[in-house]
């Protein structure tokens, strides 16, 4: 039995070789890379949303660099912290999955059995993250409509994506565990001090949420250099301001051989009421 339920009726999946079929008869195929379809039409707002192909490749080629390594070891080791024997793994919005992947690993090496699964709304980056690791189920979902049932997850991780607060608490059970990361203050201000003229830090604060309670936060900083403009390129087609830079800081960006960058995190943990 999959971890998802059907997005169109709620009832349980029943996942084969080439589709995952519910009781009532609604089906959706697995791509060939083994990810599920389950975001309905009535739930897009375009035709492919999400990240597109070149910002999924990107995402890809710049975390399998391990860039953001630190973070990937840090999260694993809350993880393990918090779970259980079999614990049941959510990671919302996972991207290519390289956050995924590696929890699942690590769950693994420590003896434990976890049964995960991540969603993401785009196509494109779900076949990297079916790719890594095939011991995860993964969906094409969005996360204000996750296919899973009400208090199904032990962990639910949110890196970097919308923060769907309702539908967390739903999928949560009570005293599961919801780590929100988000970027730190200092997060990759090398990069904005060439894209703009006058960047600006991030905002750091503690915001409670109804039917959570915090527990901690925990902080992951550190400096990397990109050696080469490829991967300063990557970097900078997977973060925000690729949408919103002016040409000129562009054009400093591409002329950039190397780059010494801050990486700064912030993992919030809370706890379900």
């Amino acid at each position: 039995m999959s971890l998802f339920r059907c997005p169109i009726c709620g009832a349980g999946l029943e996942r084969g070789e080439r589709a995952c079929v519910c009781p009532s008869g609604h089906s959706y195929d697995l791509a060939r890379e083994g990810y599920a379809y389950l975001l309905p039409p009535n739930q897009k707002h375009s035709a492919a949303p999400g990240d597109d192909r070149q910002m999924a490749l990107a995402r890809r080629e710049f975390l399998s660099r391990g860039y953001y390594e630190l973070l990937l070891n840090t999260l694993c080791c809350q993880v393990l912290a918090e779970c259980g024997e079999s614990p049941v793994i959510l990671d919302a919005g996972c991207g290519e999955g390289y956050y995924t992947a590696g929890i699942f690993q690590a769950m693994r090496n420590a003896g434990r059995a976890p049964r995960m699964a991540g969603t993401d709304i785009s196509k494109f980056i779900l076949r990297s993250a079916a790719k890594r690791e095939k011991g995860v189920e993964f969906a094409v979902a969005s996360s204000y409509r996750l296919p899973l049932a009400d208090g199904a997850a032990d962990i639910l991780l949110d890196c970097f994506s919308p923060l769907a607060l309702e539908e967390f608490r739903r999928v949560l059970r009570p005293g599961g565990v919801f780590m929100y990361v988000v970027p730190g203050e200092r997060h990759l201000w090398e990069l904005k001090e060439v894209l703009y003229d006058r960047p600006y830090p991030n905002e750091e604060k503690e915001t409670p949420y109804e039917g959570f309670a915090y527990e901690r936060i925990v902080p992951v900083d550190s400096a990397v250099t990109l050696p080469n403009q490829t991967d300063i390129r990557n970097l900078f087609r997977m973060t925000p301001y690729y949408w919103k830079t002016p040409r000129s800081g562009g054009e400093r960006l591409a002329a950039l051989e190397t780059l010494d960058v801050t990486i700064s995190f912030r993992i919030h943990v809370f706890r379900r009421l």
